[in-house]
């Protein structure tokens, strides 16, 4: 029987609650001195409401159901909100970090260009892998807001890289950064950044981390080459799309997991899980994408439904239905795909052919796979609350496809 995530059922959460508020060591959301805002607020009232749960008569059970009420604001966060209320004063350290470095006493253009992208409101996720694979392994010193911020750089420069060669206009509901300036800014900016973030894992001391990060930034490089080549070549396989993938999004998940446990001093084990664990959810984050932008909710996703389609891109639906299609069909995607002459009507003849095959059925099942390849992997890492974020996370990551 698959177990529920904690995020979709209150009431595990309740009978648990003990992993998110009684353990003063590990809070899950900060608590502050002299009490805080927000998700602090609302764990000191669920601390204070459970530590009356055993008490006997009317204001025991009253005390249960407005803990039980508590816990279910909690609760009612996704796994990524979860993670960000439980590291939010690293978070604060990292965000402070990053508009200090982004800061150019001789060219205004770069903080103005590099502000623009980085307050458009991301969810940070790569620098908390980052922050969440330092904590779960101990880690108690600041090396790894640095290295958070380092990762955090590294994917700004390749958002804006990626927009003047994908000629995008839009970005986080906004305008691209070479829209509003110019291509040359853009790139320009992306290559401070890139130094900007070499300098802060030089700050660290730590030869391993860098290593992990600078051969991160080069398969990024090269996973963006290689879709370009890639993306219209029918010849393209799975095997390669998990190449493109792994560059164009894995590869810095994986190193933001794995310097966590680094810099944490973690053993040769816990950090290959780490490693293992950002690869994998990577992975499904992007199959994922890949899957919703055939079947997804545009007003959710940000994207029409057959935008790759449009744009002639090979996603693992259509290398599925490539794959296996006839000679008629084998030339629909040669004129639609790579010769790009697409008239009307053959996003519904693609979406057909799709269906035909169930390739976005089996496209969901592999995403779904990789997510479960990212929790086993969490398995070699010690009991935390913060592991169990990140189980959650694997599963939040491909629940969008239910």
């Amino acid at each position: 029987m698959n177990q529920q995530p904690t995020w979709k059922n209150s009431d595990p959460a309740f009978q648990h609650a003990h992993i998110y508020v009684h353990f003063k060591a590990v809070y899950t959301l900060p608590v502050k001195e002299g009490g805080g805002k927000g998700e602090d607020r609302r764990i000191r009232a669920a601390q204070k409401f459970l530590h009356n749960c055993g008490s006997k008569g009317k204001t025991g059970v009253l005390s249960r159901l407005a803990v039980g009420n508590v816990m279910n604001q909690v609760m009612t966060q996704k796994p990524h909100e979860l993670l960000a209320a439980t590291l939010a004063d690293e978070l604060d350290a990292v965000n402070l970090l990053i508009r200090e470095r982004m800061a150019s006493e001789h060219a205004p253009r770069i903080p103005e260009v590099t502000a623009h992208l980085v307050e458009a409101g991301g969810k940070r996720l790569r620098p908390m892998l980052t922050l969440a694979a330092a904590r779960m392994c101990g880690y108690r010193g600041e090396h790894h807001l640095k290295l958070a911020a380092t990762v955090e750089f590294i994917h700004t420069a390749t958002l804006l890289h990626d927009d003047v060669v994908d000629e995008s206009n839009q970005r986080r509901g906004r305008p691209t950064a070479n829209l509003l300036w110019d291509n040359k800014s853009s790139v320009l900016v992306g290559d401070y950044l890139f130094a900007r973030s070499f300098q802060l894992m030089v700050d660290t001391g730590n030869m391993r981390v860098l290593d992990i990060l600078a051969n991160a930034s080069a398969t990024i490089a090269e996973g963006e080459v290689l879709q370009m080549t890639a993306a219209t070549d029918l010849r393209t396989t799975e095997e390669i799309y998990l190449q493109v993938v792994r560059g164009k999004t894995a590869a810095l998940f994986s190193a933001a997991t794995e310097v966590g446990g680094v810099i944490a001093g973690a053993d040769a084990t816990q950090v290959k899980a780490l490693f293992d664990y950002g690869d994998a959810l990577g992975i499904a984050f992007q199959i994922a994408d890949d899957l919703l932008d055939y079947q997804g909710d545009a007003a959710k996703t940000g994207k029409n439904v057959g935008d790759d389609f449009r744009e002639r891109k090979l996603t693992l639906p259509v290398i599925k239905a490539v794959a296996k299609a006839t000679d008629d069909e084998r030339a629909f995607w040669v004129r639609t795909i790579e010769k790009g002459r697409q008239q009307d009507g053959d996003l519904e003849q693609a979406l057909a052919l799709m269906a035909k095959y169930a390739t976005l059925e089996a496209t969901r099942a592999d995403a779904f796979a990789w997510a479960n390849k990212a929790k086993s992997a969490l398995k070699a890492l010690p009991e935390h609350p913060v592991r169990t974020m990140l189980t959650d996370l694997a599963d939040y990551v491909v629940s969008r496809l239910n």
